[in-house]
């Protein structure tokens, strides 16, 4: 039966459409060669529908939408006779030029879809076929019909993540990857073995929305610097082609699909970093791209004179609690979970996300208690980097409804400062160990994702191995990056040849991945920490699509003792899930110990109230609590100072006894049995468990 909605009603230069259907917004298709456009604007007075075929600098037809293909502030059409595979399209708003109102049309501007699935002209890395063209962004159609196989986001406890932060260039783009596919989704799945082998259960990516990589690119000292790390976002709902091996062929979205159902099938989440902070827009003298023409006023946070409000530090900061924008962020989040089975988001500064219009905090910001609440989201992960450029830093306080967690800045500053012998942090330690309960206490540990690394700063090689950043390969004289690393190079501001430094140094890595994996919380190595990987010296490295950026391969073989420590202590953890308790109970367990208690040199006896540099800490893990398959207790000896010390191992019940696991100052003490105490080398960790079988009584 012929639908009479399907029909046209009028025609403009031999192109047929009629008033379309509001939802959803973006393009969809409606039949083969029929689609939906939908798009929303509040204070435009009219908008065109602007259709090219595919790389054509002129467009075919400029489509007026009638008044009455207006609802509300939807303009919606159906065009037919299309053929989507070959179809580009932008819209042109007419409205008040009123900057100091907050006013921005021109009528000239064709701009992109916020809801396009696809962005044309970005196919190829590096490369951007429509720059010189006055419409450079166009939105693509893509069809929703990938076949999952059954497949569906893992659902696996926050408990039990073991996450692994990654740019997807960065990872695989060294010739040393040694794959086929560099620097792309597909290389991902080539690495798919290398990451089981580790044992991280779910991958982190860096921004993967849309970004233009030659926003602000130059060249300095003869090489060519980009926006490589993506946190300008040109649209939100469509994959980054140029990350595509496939992306020149316009199958970007298949092939990222195609590389989430391969992760699953290989029991590994992934994460994405968003950035709905800010726009690639940028400030007053930034270009027209979509949202500035489209309804600057909505999207947007201004002040009274109609300027933007800069909490982002990248020129603009979207308005997020107006109820479009609110609505618009959950829509692309819902997009990614139920169209790509994503398993989670990491917000970028998520503390403007709490901001009103005026931008001042919320108590109860509606959009972050809107993703805690969504139904499509309910099981989805989400995670805050829980401050912003302007000062409002939420560690321990953002608002979450026992639904967020948090990236863990107090964590990673005091495992740095503990492990380059600051005493003071000793106190601080304790409470990092249990899960941070003084940040989060009336959470729990799973709130908590800890680290000492993450893309932004200095690698964990890196944080060893310089006291000072090296960042002038970025063009600003060394303005950029951060200046407080709270690192140390050991004795020498770089590569070296002094063996004892570069001992030291490898045990400083591993005694921060130790204390890390040991610690109640949710772990995030970055990657190539765990073979050491360094960028130099570089703690900013945003702008460096080279040999700074990309993992050097090789030093997975001149590291291997680094990480084979890594993939032991990764699987350590998972062997035993007193680690991974969620809640803070540190009380006697039925082993009648308590389940996590710390020590001085001798047991039990710690000031933690004071600075100290060496101590211990021991879990129980009876099976009768935690249905592991033999009692256990578990203990840790640290020494942060710069001259060995010996700790008295706790006295254990009869049948147990003291077994090396992992001691970061000489590798082949694992397995060997320790009777009374732990004999530890300057600045060095030692890791114990004490095991015996459980016995069932039969009847």
């Amino acid at each position: 039966m012929t639908r009479l909605d399907d029909q046209p009603t009028h025609e403009l230069n031999g192109i047929k459409y009629r008033c379309g259907r509001v939802q959803p917004f973006g393009a969809t298709l409606v039949s083969d060669t029929a689609v939906n456009f939908s798009i929303f604007s509040k204070n435009a007075s009219s908008c065109e529908l602007v259709l090219y075929h595919f790389g054509d600098r002129e467009p075919f037809a400029v489509i007026p939408f009638p008044e009455e293909f207006r609802i509300g502030n939807v303009f919606s059409m159906i065009v037919f006779g299309l053929d989507y595979e070959y179809l580009e399209y932008g819209y042109r708003f007419d409205g008040r030029y009123e900057p100091e109102r907050g006013h921005r049309f021109d009528k000239d501007k064709v701009l992109l879809d916020p809801y396009a699935r696809l962005v044309g002209g970005r196919e190829k890395w590096g490369e951007a076929a429509y720059q010189d063209m006055p419409f450079r962004y166009r939105g693509r159609v893509i069809p929703m019909d990938y076949d999952w196989k059954g497949d569906k986001p893992l659902e696996i406890p926050m408990r039990d993540l073991v996450i692994y932060e990654m740019h997807v260039r960065s990872f695989t783009r060294s010739e040393t990857s040694g794959i086929k596919y560099k620097g792309s989704f597909a290389g991902i799945v080539e690495k798919i073995p290398y990451l089981q082998e580790l044992g991280i259960n779910c991958i982190e990516l860096l921004p993967i929305f849309e970004f233009d990589e030659l926003e602000n690119s130059r060249v300095v000292d003869g090489h060519r610097l980009y926006n490589y790390w993506g946190y300008s976002t040109v649209d939100f709902f469509a994959p980054k082609a140029g990350y595509a091996a496939s992306g020149f062929y316009g199958f970007a979205a298949e092939e990222l699909k195609n590389t989430v159902r391969c992760l699953h099938r290989a029991g590994i989440e992934i994460i994405l970093d968003v950035v709905f902070n800010h726009t690639a827009e940028g400030n007053e003298q930034g270009p027209y791209i979509s949202y500035r023409g489209i309804d600057n006023k909505t999207y947007y946070l201004l002040t009274p004179d109609g300027s933007y409000f800069n909490f982002s530090g990248c020129g603009n900061t979207m308005n997020c609690n107006n109820s479009v924008v609110r609505d618009h962020i959950l829509d692309c989040l819902r997009y990614w979970v139920a169209d790509y089975h994503i398993d989670g988001f990491r917000f970028d500064l998520a503390s403007i996300l709490s901001r009103d219009s005026s931008g001042a905090p919320m108590t109860n910001p509606p959009l972050l208690e809107t993703l805690a609440h969504d139904p499509v989201l309910g099981k989805t992960k989400l995670i805050a980097e829980a401050w912003d450029a302007a000062g409002l830093y939420q560690v321990g306080s953002f608002p979450a409804w026992r639904r967020w967690a948090e990236w863990n800045g107090r964590y990673r500053d005091c495992i740095r400062r503990f492990v380059k012998s600051g005493a003071e942090q000793g106190p601080e330690l304790i409470q990092r160990i249990q899960g941070s309960p003084d940040l989060y206490g009336t959470r729990t540990a799973e709130a908590s994702v800890n680290f000492v690394t993450c893309h932004d700063g200095f690698t964990l090689r890196d944080l060893v191995s310089y006291n000072d950043k090296h960042n002038l390969g970025n063009g600003e004289n060394g303005q950029d990056g951060c200046n407080c690393n709270d690192s140390w190079n050991c004795g020498a501001e770089g590569d070296t040849d002094d063996p004892e430094i570069n001992a030291l140094r490898r045990r400083q890595v591993k005694n921060a991945a130790a204390l890390l994996l040991l610690s109640r919380g949710i772990p995030m190595l970055l990657s190539g920490d765990e073979f050491m990987n360094t960028q130099f010296g570089n703690n900013n490295a945003y702008c460096q699509d080279n040999e700074i950026s990309w993992l050097d391969w090789d030093d997975l073989e001149r590291n291997r003792d680094v990480f084979d420590f890594f993939r032991k202590l990764i699987a350590f953890r998972k062997a035993h899930p007193v680690l991974r308790r969620p809640d803070f109970f540190t009380s006697h367990n039925s082993s009648g110990y308590p389940e996590l208690s710390f020590h001085g040199e001798e047991p039990w006896k710690l000031d933690m109230t004071a600075p100290f540099l060496t101590f211990g800490f021991m879990y129980a893990e009876p099976a009768k609590d935690f249905g592991v398959e033999r009692d256990s207790f578990i203990y840790c000896a640290v020494n942060a100072h710069w001259e060995p010390h010996s700790l008295a191992l706790p006295i254990i019940p009869e049948g147990f006894r003291w077994e090396t696991v992992v001691y970061t100052g000489d590798d082949t003490y694992a397995g060997r049995e320790v009777t009374y105490r732990a004999e530890l080398m300057p600045r060095s960790i030692m890791l114990l468990i004490a095991q015996r079988q459980h016995r069932t009584t039969r009847g």
